[in-house]
């Protein structure tokens, strides 16, 4: 298993980056945080996760060691692949999926895209007791680009910091930001990033 990687970033898009190791340019999918991490042209590192299909390899990027972690405990429940499992680390930190699964609280897990009732009620049954170990990780696992916690910092003015350092101008970035925060006044920064990159398009 290839559990991390540290290289020089080639390219930030999307929901994935590339690394230069070795020589060899790695596609790593990546949640928005880890990517709010990343400068091009500079060094960069990922906890990382290699998911073997019959016709793939996929390589999954996350911020830190707990990210990934539950990245795989989430692929435990039927029914639940990577895709979803990204998903769920990208829209959720450990402890907060960790409170909603021993609190059986169905509907902040539906808010991950892609997870309907019935996954959802899945994933209590099938994670109850099993995130114990993240139960109290609180922003730990929510670093933004500087991989400081967020809890005393302005989340918007760490979404508008990310979205600079993947290559939006300051104007459109805030702008964005701003966009998102209507669209969804309880989102924290990750929701926040989401949502911002989805409005601010693959224009630079």
């Amino acid at each position: 298993m290839i559990s991390s990687l540290r290289g020089r970033v080639l390219e930030i898009g999307l929901g994935h980056c590339v690394l230069e190791v070795g020589g060899a340019g790695l596609l790593v999918q990546a949640t928005p945080s880890a990517l709010a991490g990343l400068r091009r042209g500079e060094e960069g590192f990922l906890h990382t996760s290699l998911v073997v299909r019959e016709d793939s390899l996929t390589l999954f990027g996350f911020p830190t060691a707990a990210s990934r972690e539950v990245f795989g405990l989430v692929q435990q429940v039927s029914g639940v692949g990577p895709r979803i499992a990204l998903a769920v680390v990208a829209t959720m930190e450990p402890a907060a999926l960790a409170a909603a699964v021993e609190a059986e609280d169905i509907k902040s897990i539906q808010k991950v895209p892609g997870i309907g009732k019935r996954t959802a009620e899945r994933m209590v049954l099938d994670l109850r007791g099993k995130l114990q170990a993240y139960s109290s990780t609180g922003g730990s696992d929510s670093p933004g680009p500087t991989g400081n916690g967020e809890s005393a910092r302005d989340p918007h003015a760490d979404v508008v910091e990310a979205l600079e350092g993947l290559g939006f101008p300051a104007k459109n970035a805030a702008s964005a930001v701003a966009e998102a925060a209507k669209s969804d006044p309880d989102a924290d920064s990750a929701a926040l990033l989401r949502l911002a990159l989805a409005a601010v398009g693959p224009g630079r």
